[in-house]
């Protein structure tokens, strides 16, 4: 392998690694969890599933995409009355992933893209893509994967919920490893909906995230009965396609120098 064909950060030498900052490759960093997916779902959904989309992503892009290790755990406490969920505090989780980028960025990258799994961690890498772009030279962006496959999903969903160990999730990962899903197991859940309100977040006017013990006792939101293999493909397709499109157009960026309108000078020892 060299710097052009490899797309894993983590396989090239530092050597080959100056040649991939000279090419200027976009280095995507996956965010996902380890916390319970219902009684039908292991634990590692939303690492696994990021890190396989990302990891397509850079055998379809090696000469624009570098991935790195995948982050696989983030903001879970309200998982946490059901067994085997793992917990990362906020403030950690974003300093810890600020670290990573800041560290990309010190080596020469331009562009970084955050590649998200889990919908709790929304906010924070939102937050770690800010708080980089402040802090460096380079560009840095976040992304939730299936937010470019919900145009897809509702051309084949059967299910009016895409949550929590859904028919969407639960289709991808069909998919990818069929092996792993004890659809048995799989039961429909939801959550409890008022005027404004729901206990999960679903609805469109405040965000509010309850403990999942105090409204389910099997750990899904939405209905994975209705998940298939066949399904997941489509849905696989829709998001890699349009991450590849995203890619491109996020590496042709500008970067730009900026333009100070201050008359007078201004305190630029300030470190906020």
């Amino acid at each position: 392998m060299s710097a052009a064909t490899e797309y894993r950060y983590h396989r090239l030498t530092w050597e080959e690694m100056n040649e991939a900052i000279a090419a200027q490759k976009v280095v995507v960093l996956p965010t996902g969890s380890t916390e319970q997916h219902g009684p039908h779902l292991p634990l590692d959904v939303d690492a696994f599933l990021v890190e396989t989309v990302c990891l397509e992503l850079g055998r379809r892009a090696p000469d624009r995409v570098l991935v790195l290790p995948t982050v696989s755990f983030g903001l879970n406490r309200h998982h946490i009355d059901f067994p085997g969920t793992i917990h990362i505090e906020p403030e950690v989780f974003i300093a810890f992933c600020l670290n990573i980028t800041k560290s990309v960025a010190y080596h020469g990258f331009e562009k970084i893209l955050i590649v998200n799994g889990h919908g709790s961690n929304t906010p924070l890498v939102d937050l770690v893509a800010r708080k980089t772009v402040l802090a460096t030279n380079s560009l840095c962006a976040a992304v939730n994967y299936y937010s470019l496959g919900v145009e897809a999903f509702e051309r084949i969903r059967e299910t009016p919920v895409m949550a929590h160990a859904d028919e969407f999730e639960t289709s991808l990962y069909l998919h990818l490893a069929p092996e792993r899903v004890r659809m048995d197991r799989a039961v429909a859940g939801n959550d409890v909906v008022g005027k404004y309100m729901s206990s999960d977040s679903t609805s469109p006017y405040v965000r509010f995230n309850d403990y999942w013990g105090r409204w389910t006792k099997v750990g899904v939101h939405g209905d994975p009965t209705a998940a298939t293999a066949e399904k997941g493909k489509v849905l696989f397709e829709a998001v890699l396609s349009r991450l590849v499109e995203l890619v491109d157009e996020f590496r042709a960026w500008p970067v730009a120098p900026r333009s100070d309108q201050h008359k007078g000078p201004v305190q630029t020892h300030i470190p906020w």
